[in-house]
């Protein structure tokens, strides 16, 4: 490993970003310097520009794949190699406004019918009835669930941020009923890996489980397990949630990534206020 890779591994580290932050940043990093055969504190701006130019014309990269390169570039310029030059505006592709295809309630109840694997199952019941990302569904614990106050405390989530999530009345029995059945250890995770009670379940292997019950239903809509919490923002906004109370639940930083949702939305038909989605499947 060069000193350059691991003062950049460091200063990530020490700003607390996720695994993925690391692998995408470093990827950005490796194949620049790949691409020109030099080290990238040898690469000017120049290069650079004529690189994303490559990226665009000849190997096609999306506008997100391009933006996310970009990131990985900005830190490791302005952040570690401290050069303020670096800070100039690369023309990039636009992104593409679209709105990714949403599933309706039947489709969701659908989709959880159709998985017979009693883990997997309670698994996209509180992805869906609780609006997590996989990240955050895969590690949850016994200890996170308080079921006096009906909430999920959700641990160091996107941004390193802790936030609690109402659980409705119909999934606290799900999980009650799941924990009766599977009796994970009290001090490990909810939904722990087969034999190894101490290790989270794997991303992929509820991804899989996902696919495979959308496969047998059949749903043809694009999107993976992360389309049941496109699910559950849009369904609790035409419930009528504030949209600041959905910002919360979600953990978005920014206002602008719920207000999204809103392209979705109908007129709201019920009164304001949280809605248990699971109840309504």
């Amino acid at each position: 490993m060069t000193p350059l890779r691991q003062q950049m591994i460091d200063a990530m580290t020490v700003r607390g970003f996720s695994p993925r932050t690391h692998e995408s940043y470093l990827n950005a990093v490796t194949q620049l310097a790949t691409y020109y055969h030099r080290p990238p504190d040898q690469v000017s701006i120049k290069d650079i520009n004529n690189w994303f130019l490559h990226l665009v014309k000849d190997n096609h990269l999306s506008a997100a794949t391009c933006r996310q390169y970009l990131h990985g570039l900005r830190f490791l310029y302005l952040q570690v190699l401290q050069d303020s030059s670096f800070d100039v505006d690369i023309p990039l592709p636009r992104r593409p406004q679209r709105i990714p295809e949403l599933l309706t309630r039947e489709e969701v109840a659908g989709i959880i019918n159709a998985c017979t694997q009693p883990k997997h199952k309670a698994m996209l019941q509180c992805a869906y009835g609780c609006g997590l990302r996989v990240s955050e569904l895969v590690a949850i614990r016994l200890d996170q669930i308080d079921s006096e106050r009906n909430l999920l405390r959700v641990e160091q989530g996107k941004g390193n941020k802790d936030r609690l999530v109402p659980i409705a009345p119909s999934l606290l029995n799900i999980l009650r009923s799941y924990w009766r059945n599977q009796r994970p250890h009290p001090d490990s995770y909810l939904f722990p890996r087969e034999h190894h009670l101490n290790q989270a379940l794997s991303i992929s292997a509820i991804q899989k489980a996902y696919k495979k019950a959308k496969q047998a239903v059949p749903i043809n809509r694009v999107g993976g397990i992360h389309s049941l919490r496109h699910a559950y923002a849009t369904h609790q906004l035409a419930a009528g949630l504030p949209i600041q109370q959905l910002q919360r639940q979600l953990g978005h930083r920014n206002l602008q990534s719920t207000l999204r949702y809103i392209h979705w939305v109908p007129i709201p038909t019920a009164q304001p206020g949280e809605q248990d989605l699971l109840a309504q499947l």
